[in-house]
């Protein structure tokens, strides 16, 4: 088993929001909710990702992109 391009993608989402905003990216990824698909291992709950707010990211908003 191995992860899906989906899941490497949502993983890069969660660690470049961690990055750009100084928060810690452990809460996100204990937040996603795992499924096997074809022997591969699917995240049900990426991250979302805003495009127009400049405002800084709280730690509970980032939390908040997997739920």
């Amino acid at each position: 088993m191995h992860l899906s391009n989906q899941a490497l993608g949502a993983i890069m989402i969660a660690l470049q929001e961690s990055l750009l905003n100084e928060l810690d990216i452990v809460p996100i990824l204990k937040g996603f909710e795992l499924e096997e698909t074809d022997g591969e291992l699917v995240i049900k709950n990426p991250p979302t990702v805003r495009y127009s707010d400049e405002s800084a990211i709280t730690p509970e908003q980032l939390e908040g992109f997997v739920k």
